[in-house]
């Protein structure tokens, strides 16, 4: 057979070439990523217990302070209380880059967090998600 001769091919087979392809790339994507930040930062929520986050001291009273290199926020509501949530966004998995005031911020859509991790603005239609932290010595480290 030359290569002007053609063979016909039905659109059926066109259509299910494609959307095997299509399947293949996606599972090659999905296998070769990682979860960022907006920033570029990597995310990970599985790190082991006794994994180093900061120090008290970096966490204001009334506000909080993002670890992005553990993937954690934590926050200080009031003196010596602490508690820490995930940086990832019950929404759509953003990661929340900003605390403002009370308010701990995800830049993809604009959900709002407040201290306790709870929800104050949607869309994101529940709170972050709570991670255990032990605080000595001055020292804040995931347990």
């Amino acid at each position: 057979m030359s290569a002007s001769d053609s063979v016909p091919v039905s659109r059926r087979a066109v259509v299910l070439g494609a959307g095997a392809a299509a399947v293949g790339v996606g599972a090659l994507v999905a296998g070769c990523s990682t979860v960022e930040t907006p920033g570029g930062t990597p995310v990970s929520s599985d790190d082991p217990a006794g994994t180093p986050v900061g120090q008290v001291s970096d966490v204001p009273v009334g506000s909080a302070r993002i670890f992005d290199a553990v993937g954690v926020v934590v926050s200080q509501a009031t003196p010596g209380s602490f508690a820490a949530f995930s940086t990832t966004c019950p929404h759509q998995g953003c990661a929340v880059s900003a605390v403002e005031g009370t308010s701990i911020v995800c830049p993809c859509h604009g959900s709002r967090f407040a201290l306790d991790g709870n929800v104050t603005t949607g869309p994101a239609p529940r709170g972050l998600d709570s991670r255990p932290i032990t605080v000595a010595n001055g020292e804040i480290t995931l347990s």
